[in-house]
């Protein structure tokens, strides 16, 4: 089992390359936003209950993967909310089941970043994409920590196509059968 976690910035291309892979390879994505969005229609973004069931719902998903060898893909945005240790935590998680964890950084100039930043794309799920809260989270981003890298991708150069490439060759990823979403009762 791989677990692929694309990590970086907002507006990197972490979901536009995850699709991309996902095709390639046929793993599955694990879209950060999709826990994010879930919670936060109950719990306010930061709030202690959210900051606890957004991590055990991510181990969680990332245990069973391992423990049934489903590889996956996940995104990732390093922010102040994720409690320290978490790449720690996820490698642990999937080691205990035979699995192995690659960090994948997806890098982009904050010119770029800013132009990306309001794509009418981005409204497909809650992210940012405000110019002003983008410019004000950065300057508390020195104190977030960052994933290992055992790969950096800039997107800024690469398309989401040539991206997935780059990291299915440079970490040797195998494919796999995509699973059914709603499989036949047969």
């Amino acid at each position: 089992m791989q677990l692929i976690v694309l990590h970086g910035p907002a507006a990197a291309g972490k979901l536009t390359t995850a699709r991309a892979l996902e095709r390639r390879l046929g793993y599955p994505v694990f879209h950060n936003h999709l826990v994010v969005d879930t919670l936060t229609t109950m719990f306010p973004f930061g709030s202690e209950p959210f900051v606890r069931l957004r991590e055990q719902f991510w181990l969680d998903v990332f245990e069973e993967a391992a423990r049934t060898g489903r590889s996956l893909l996940f995104t990732f945005t390093p922010e102040a909310t994720v409690r320290p240790g978490f790449p720690a935590r996820v490698r642990e998680t999937v080691e205990r089941h035979g699995g192995s964890v690659r960090f994948v950084r997806l890098a982009v100039s904050e010119r770029e970043q800013e132009r990306r930043i309001e794509n009418p794309d981005r409204g497909e799920f809650h992210k940012l994409n405000d110019l002003e809260t983008l410019r004000r989270t950065r300057l508390d981003d020195h104190e977030v920590e960052q994933p290992p890298v055992d790969l950096e991708v800039d997107t800024e150069h690469h398309d989401a196509e040539s991206s997935a490439a780059m990291i299915a060759e440079n970490l040797g990823l195998e494919p796999q059968v995509a699973t059914e979403r709603y499989p036949s009762c047969d």
